[in-house]
């Protein structure tokens, strides 16, 4: 069981997220939440309940929402968790063990960071810790002025949190990342001095200047005009470092350590605070940030986020559509795509939904992938990014880098601020992307390794992605789901010949239809292939090409069109093994029903059982070969046929043992 304060208030269970009912009952167990196992009063939940004078009722308004949220906690098996709501006298006392709390284990990770003596450290124990909010905290409590000064205090230390992320990494000496993650806080709390003297030493720090200093002049400027002060000790130290390292020509990237000193870190102390404790107003349009000055948008001349004219500065962000055209006459997969759905609708508050559609070459996982993502494409109004990263395909697969800078072009960033590095890339992704509504679909992926640098971090961000590999480490790792892809029974394996083909050209023929389905294994990619042959013949009856398809020395070859076909895809799957691994394959084509075990294996192989069983899982992971039950493998007819003719090629390393690369 979960509670969380971290944004909406809600308490969580392995079942679900249970309903709490109106704001004043979510409110007293905010309210006892802040102080767990201690007794709170009656009157202290009074005079928190109501803003203006309490009705005459408030006793029993608050007796009653406490007696319902006993009720709802025992339903959601509070007993097991060691959880009570119990009485004492005029007081309530909920006791239970804090790290159920969001904003405690918030707390924990904060307090174990340590940025500056140890940022490597400090760097993952703070982003979980940021990772833990899901949006202003204390959301549906009531609006009185203790729920008020709660939630400006749990806010005050995610912004802590948020300036010692920067600081760890700045000490890392990554100042690209310290100027993203500062960037947005500091457009958000535009009065909070000391972060934006730290974003002007990062933006320094990556040879940004002038940057730097227009945060100076706008803040400067805010200050006299919201609170009638000049800016404070911290704002000063910054602009002047900044001004003594330009005099000394330090500037620049990889130059700016010279600009470092007295009031360097974050934090809410300093001579900042009379300004942070102040009313924090939307910027007025001649204060805000230029493009210059957002490491997230374009530069002066280039189109900016808004897709608007060059040089504007205010508007929306960019909103990327980058799905391909959606599947041709595709038809079923109810099941894949429900399963999709269940990903993202089910997620744990707080994560990013990963799912992993995976099958064999040709089974039709991208599109189903992608017409799960047009049919779903409203849930995500900022955008969809997608990319092939020809983790199967003739030549290298995609470098995370690459895909990166794709994604970050087509979120607004002009091509000089696009970092070169790929972790850099990343982190400027994740920044940009974390309180959006996007959906990543990222098909073709050969490795979990791949992928990760790829994955958003928002909690309203979703990913698809598509592999005939597994991809294991995405699910220990990041908590995919995996999503299996089967070949078409002969029901759906006509009906799609009948959509290619016309539904009366397959009736005419039904037994022949039927054949076609089973010599294409069922795969989708076959069939269409098939159905390609067919339409190029008009005159040709489906049994004149399910005659010639049983000839298997053909059969490959008249499963191809032009530049797709099962012989292309699987040749593409067998690249990716070891010279080991692609030896055994050809050896288990030799059998002759397509059933074997370790055993029979071994023998086809000729080597040692354990050193067969582990190439056995790995083609098994690579959908080359399906584990139908303990120790039961089955090779289809066309991998068959594949491995037979092609013979042990492997891949260029030939590493004795090598997997599929799956992460």
């Amino acid at each position: 069981m979960d509670f969380s304060l971290l944004g909406p208030i809600t308490v969580t269970t392995g079942a679900g997220e249970l309903a709490l009912g109106p704001a004043k009952r979510s409110s007293v167990l905010a309210l006892l939440l802040l102080q767990p196992n201690t007794t709170v009063p009656l009157e202290q939940l009074i005079d928190s309940l109501w803003e203006e004078e309490p009705p005459e009722h408030a006793r029993t308004v608050v007796q009653g929402h406490v007696s319902r949220l006993r009720a709802i906690l025992a339903r959601g098996g509070a007993e097991a968790y060691g959880i009570e709501l119990a009485t004492h006298g005029s007081a309530y006392l909920l006791r239970l063990p804090e790290e159920l709390i969001d904003a405690h284990r918030f707390a924990e990770l904060v307090a174990l960071a340590r940025p500056e003596a140890a940022p490597a450290d400090a760097v993952p124990l703070l982003r979980e810790a940021l990772g833990l909010w899901r949006g202003p905290a204390l959301t549906g409590t009531v609006t009185s002025p203790p729920f008020a000064a709660a939630a400006h205090a749990l806010e005050e230390q995610r912004l802590a949190a948020t300036e010692a992320l920067a600081r760890a990494h700045g000490a890392l000496g990554e100042h690209e990342q310290a100027a993203a993650i500062l960037y947005t806080a500091a457009v958000n709390n535009p009065l909070r001095e000391g972060m934006v003297a730290e974003l002007m030493r990062a933006l320094f720090r990556t040879g940004r200047q002038s940057d730097a200093m227009e945060w100076f002049h706008r803040t400067r400027r805010l200050l006299d005009e919201e609170l009638g002060v000049g800016p404070g000790a911290r704002l000063k130290g910054a602009y002047e470092e900044i001004l003594r390292a330009e005099e000394a020509g330090a500037g620049g990237r990889g130059q700016g350590d010279t600009a470092s000193g007295p009031g360097q870190g974050g934090g809410t102390h300093g001579a900042g605070r009379t300004a942070q404790g102040a009313p924090q107003e939307a910027v007025a349009p001649d204060a805000r940030p230029t493009a210059a000055q957002d490491p997230r948008v374009p530069a002066q001349g280039g189109r900016g986020p808004t897709g608007g004219a060059p040089g504007r500065t205010s508007g929306p962000p960019a909103v990327p559509r980058l799905l391909p055209r959606p599947p041709a006459r595709f038809l079923g997969r109810e099941q894949q795509l429900a399963a999709l759905t269940t990903v993202v609708q089910s997620a744990v508050p707080g994560e990013s939904p990963l799912a992993v559609v995976t099958g064999p070459a040709g089974v039709g996982k991208t599109a189903c992938a992608v017409q799960w993502a047009h049919a779903y494409a409203g849930a995500f109004p900022d955008g969809q990014l997608f990319a092939d990263l020809r983790g199967f395909n003739e030549g290298a697969a995609a470098e995370p880098v690459e895909i990166l800078r794709d994604f970050l072009l087509a979120l607004g960033t002009p091509p000089e601020r696009v970092p070169t590095s790929a972790q850099s890339a990343s982190a400027l992704f994740r920044s940009l992307v974390a309180e959006r509504r996007l959906l990543v679909v990222l098909d073709n992926a050969q490795s979990s390794a791949q992928v990760r640098p790829l994955l958003p971090g928002g909690a309203h961000c979703a990913t698809v992605v598509t592999s005939r590999s597994r991809l294991d480490g995405l699910v220990a790792t990041d908590v995919a789901r995996p999503v299996p892809v089967q070949a078409l029974g002969a029901a759906e394996g006509t009906a799609l010949l009948g959509a290619m083909l016309g539904a009366e050209r397959v009736a005419d023929d039904p037994d022949a239809a039927q054949e076609l389905v089973a010599l294409c294994d069922g795969l989708p990619l076959a069939l269409r292939a098939a159905a390609a042959q067919l339409t190029a013949r008009p005159r040709w009856r489906l049994a004149r090409l399910a005659a010639a398809l049983r000839d298997e020395r053909r059969r490959l070859a008249l499963l191809s069109a032009e530049d797709t076909g099962v012989a292309a895809a699987l040749r593409m799957s067998v690249a990716r093994l070891s010279a080991d691994d692609a030896r055994l394959l050809s050896a288990l084509a030799a059998n002759a029903d397509g059933h074997l075990n370790a055993s029979v294996a071994a023998a086809l192989a000729g080597a040692d059982p354990e050193v067969i069983q582990e190439g056995l899982d790995r083609l098994t992971e690579m959908h080359l070969v399906d584990e139908e039950a303990t120790d039961v493998y089955t090779i289809s007819t066309l991998t068959q046929l594949f491995a037979r003719d092609e013979g042990p090629a492997g891949g260029p390393e030939g590493k004795p043992g090598g997997g599929s690369g799956s992460g």
